[in-house]
């Protein structure tokens, strides 16, 4: 598939509804964050390696994850496993100027590759950062929303704690995807949408 090929299937499929997100997938191409080897296949919906051991995903499953997430122009978001750079900067684009995303990544080799496919676009409210040994980035905090794309034992409460009351957080737990809300500070409502496959979460 070419790129026009690829989201005239993910929107005549109904998995891309959201006409802002649409957009984000017709401007931030997936071939400028993976590497060259795999450029004839850029377009296919399943996933390709990124070197590592991990993944950049499949376009259905990151439409998928992105329509469920609802970002809007304006949200301070977080992406949890920003890997090759892809999800982060489909967010930064849909965000805005007044919106801020900021990935982090535990991989070294990853965080550089990321910030350098980040470069090819002008997302100044966007960027990549080294993960530590606490989950998420709790000092750009709270957050409206955290988009994670790699798979947890169970919903990790560090994450929930960085939501902002009343934001929502979208992640692959075992094989499901779950949408977090954060009712306050200490009741949250899940859902779950089961039957997928993702890397694991490392932390």
């Amino acid at each position: 598939m070419n790129k026009k090929e690829l989201i005239y299937f993910l929107t005549h499929n109904n998995i891309l509804k959201t006409k802002s997100i649409i957009q984000a997938f017709k401007k931030i191409d997936r071939k400028d964050f993976i590497p060259t080897k795999y450029a004839d296949e850029a377009y296919n919906d399943y996933p390709l390696s990124i070197g590592f051991n991990q993944t950049i995903s499949q376009p259905s499953t990151v439409a998928l994850m992105l329509e469920i997430l609802s970002p809007k122009k304006g949200d301070r978001i977080l992406d949890v496993g920003s890997g090759s750079g892809w999800t982060t900067a489909l967010l930064g684009y849909i965000v805005g100027i007044r919106g801020r995303v900021c990935g982090v990544e535990l991989i070294p080799d990853l965080v550089l590759f990321g910030r350098y496919n980040l470069e090819k676009y002008n997302l100044e409210n966007t960027r990549i950062y080294q993960a530590t040994q606490h989950l998420g980035l709790k000092e750009k905090g709270p957050f409206d929303k955290i988009l994670v794309s790699a798979t947890a034992k169970e919903i990790p409460q560090e994450l929930v704690d960085q939501l902002k009351v009343g934001g929502s957080m979208v992640i692959p737990v075992k094989n499901s995807i779950f949408k977090v809300y954060k009712k306050s500070e200490d009741r949250i409502e899940k859902k779950e949408i089961p039957g997928f496959v993702f890397v694991p979460l490392i932390y």
